[in-house]
């Protein structure tokens, strides 16, 4: 097969890397298994990135850099900030959509703890994720869906913590499907602050 260097897009190949991490985790993943996943051939990869540890830095540094345009899309087209946010708890997880796959993105996760370059980039998107969520939790106030005076600094904090708590409940008892399960729990967790019952 003849390597395409200049005819695929670096962000292709850091999402193909990704869609492989879902299939073999980190430490199954090599060059060579992503460069089959976008026609290319392994050297192409080394000359781009340098080793398979340079890839998965640059897969952290672009979805820190593309974390908060992200979390922007979603707020645009939905009916309200808790329906925005319910979106952003689903598809935070949504390359998570099997307990098999949940568990090869959380070994990535394990990665990011240990090692200070890769921490960076996650510390980033943790953050970032954290904003978003404050920042629809005080709109979700300010248009009447949240109470006045509803605590949403420590509310933000709590969406978080349900978001990771939920995938790795759901990858354990494994019922129903993911999505299903962050909408439940983010509904639940809302529901004594809202206004209105009415999330969606």
């Amino acid at each position: 097969m003849a390597g395409r260097p200049r005819g695929v897009d670096d962000s292709v190949i850091l999402r193909a890397a990704a869609e492989v991490i879902g299939r073999v985790g980190p430490t199954g993943l090599t060059l060579a298994a992503v460069a089959d996943e976008v026609g290319l051939v392994p050297g192409t990869l080394v000359q781009r990135f340098g080793s398979k540890r340079g890839l998965l830095v640059a897969l952290a540094r672009q979805s820190a850099h593309e974390a908060q345009a992200h979390h922007e899309r979603l707020r645009q087209g939905r009916p309200s900030p808790l329906a925005a946010l319910v979106a952003l708890a689903e598809e935070s997880m949504a390359l998570m959509d099997t307990p098999e796959r949940f568990a090869n993105h959380l070994a990535f996760l394990c990665m990011d703890l240990t090692d200070p370059q890769l921490h960076e980039y996650a510390l980033v998107i943790h953050e970032t994720q954290r904003r978003a969520i404050l920042a629809l939790l005080d709109e979700a106030v300010t248009e009447g869906e949240l109470r006045i005076g509803t605590d949403t600094a420590a509310l933000a904090g709590s969406v978080q913590a349900l978001i990771a708590g939920t995938g790795l409940t759901w990858a354990l008892d494994r019922q129903d499907t993911l999505p299903e399960r962050l909408r439940r729990a983010v509904t639940a967790l809302l529901s004594p602050h809202a206004r209105s019952k009415e999330m969606s």
